[in-house]
């Protein structure tokens, strides 16, 4: 039965859209990380995202991390400014022990900009921290 399905709460996992400098090509780039602030691993994780909006909507895209260590971050995704009109999802999947958890993580339209940074400072940078 439906009422018998235990959900557990995911805490201490967050993503973050941070700006930071691309040795590489010269630029400023927005990437989005995920944040593993726990001290488990978390195995199997799968994050899928997505932009929309009423009008648009951007594919989904779909990641996977076979182990996310314990206190450690990752690199999911570089997003263009152009999106950051648009609501921006994150639903994140992972096991911890042998329990399946799951949380979206959304970062409204026009949410992500300059004037929104503040340190976070797990990764050191500068960004916009979804808990």
């Amino acid at each position: 039965m439906k009422k018998d399905i235990q959900i557990p709460e995911v805490s201490n996992v967050f993503m973050a859209v941070v700006k930071e400098y691309n040795d590489v090509y010269k630029t400023e780039d927005w990437n989005v990380y995920i944040i593993n602030n726990k001290q488990v691993d978390l195995e199997m994780v799968l994050i899928v995202s997505r932009g929309f909006n009423k009008e648009d909507a951007t594919s989904k895209m779909r990641h996977k991390i076979e182990k996310l260590p314990a206190n450690s971050f990752a690199k999911v995704e570089m997003i263009q400014p152009e999106l950051f009109k648009l609501n921006n999802e994150f639903k994140v999947s992972f096991f911890e022990g042998n329990s399946m958890f799951d949380k979206i993580f959304l970062f409204k339209k026009n949410t992500l900009n300059e004037g929104a940074l503040r340190v976070v400072s797990f990764l050191d940078k500068k960004g916009i921290l979804l808990k």
